[in-house]
């Protein structure tokens, strides 16, 4: 991880298109009708200066190359679970490198600061990577047309 430094998104960073096209082209499908513009706008919406919401970005010099948030939020159908991990996403040439993990930690981080102990995250595909990283297996689910394993995290005090 040498030279990655992880950074808290501003509503006015200039990273802030890049990121949401990320998060778009890895997740607008499912999110029928909504539009590049739009992303770029609830992105701005999820910059808080602290805990619920926030976004972070893995920065390599200038060059952004990773992100993930602290949303309220991320799963329409289970909305009484609150917070979650979400849009983990590193560049394709810079994964392999602890780039999500350092990511994820630093949500856990944030996490803790607010004083929550638990928080969940959904994914079709990374439960290895999360699994590494203490997270326990909630359920299966079907959401949005894709089978996804709901997981949560419990922080320790």
């Amino acid at each position: 991880m040498h030279d990655i430094t992880l950074q808290r998104l501003s509503a006015d960073d200039p990273n802030i298109p890049i990121v949401a096209r990320w998060t778009f082209g890895a997740w607008g499908h499912l999110h029928p009708g909504l539009t590049l513009e739009e992303a770029i706008e609830l992105t701005k919406a999820e910059c808080g200066s602290a805990a619920v919401p926030s976004i972070f970005v893995a920065m390599n010099g200038e060059l952004p190359v990773g992100t993930a948030s602290l949303v309220a939020d991320d799963m329409s159908i289970r909305s009484e679970l609150t917070p979650w991990l979400a849009s983990v996403f590193v560049v394709p040439e810079w994964r392999g490198k602890g780039i999500a993990s350092a990511l994820v930690q630093r949500v856990e981080a944030e996490v803790l600061e607010s004083g929550m102990e638990h928080f969940y995250l959904y994914t079709p595909d990374q439960q290895a990577l999360y699994r590494r990283l203490a997270w326990q297996e909630e359920e299966t689910l079907e959401y949005r047309g894709e089978t996804v394993t709901l997981m949560s995290r419990q922080l320790a005090q």
